[in-house]
């Protein structure tokens, strides 16, 4: 089924949903839109820092975020206020469904992130994939995550990085 693409500037919501409940939802502007890749910017939606250690998210924080309709998986480059690349998050997601005004990304707990000079590429939350039991409820859809995750962790271990996917 051929899918339009949304123009440049159109404003979308989009929600991230895990284990079939809104997880998060917030507005973003369309930067980009082939049919099968949409890309969009947002700011930082949450009022408090998120340090994870490894990186922290605050206020001021602006995320371009590329999801596919085709491929199981988002890519969303952080930039600190001043456009310095603080790296990527990558979530291991369904397709990305666009209707309404609206992008939805199911979150599939799997998770890695790259820093800005890839020196740092960390597989995260196997732990919670491994407890949310969707080996056993979706094999097929476990199996194209983890083949997912090692797709992208593949990609940011070479000297190009994840720059093919994001061009």
């Amino acid at each position: 089924m051929p899918t339009t693409p949304l123009p440049p500037g159109t404003p979308v919501s989009v929600r991230l949903v895990k284990a079939g409940r809104d997880k998060v939802s917030y507005p973003a502007t369309v930067v980009a839109d082939d049919g099968v890749r949409v890309t969009v910017t947002a700011p930082w939606s949450l009022p408090d820092v998120r340090d994870f250690g490894f990186v922290r998210f605050e206020p001021g924080d602006v995320f371009t975020e590329r999801y596919w309709r085709d491929r199981w998986y988002s890519v969303k480059e952080v930039c600190d206020a001043r456009g310095v690349r603080k790296g990527w998050y990558c979530d291991i997601t369904r397709p990305v469904l666009a209707a309404g005004g609206e992008l939805v990304s199911e979150d599939l707990d799997l998770d890695l992130w790259v820093s800005a000079d890839g020196s740092r590429v960390l597989r995260l939350d196997e732990d919670e994939f491994a407890d949310s039991g969707l080996a056993e409820r979706d094999p097929d859809a476990a199996g194209r995550a983890v083949r997912a995750l090692d797709e992208l962790e593949a990609l940011a271990r070479r000297k190009s990085g994840l720059a093919p996917l994001l061009d």
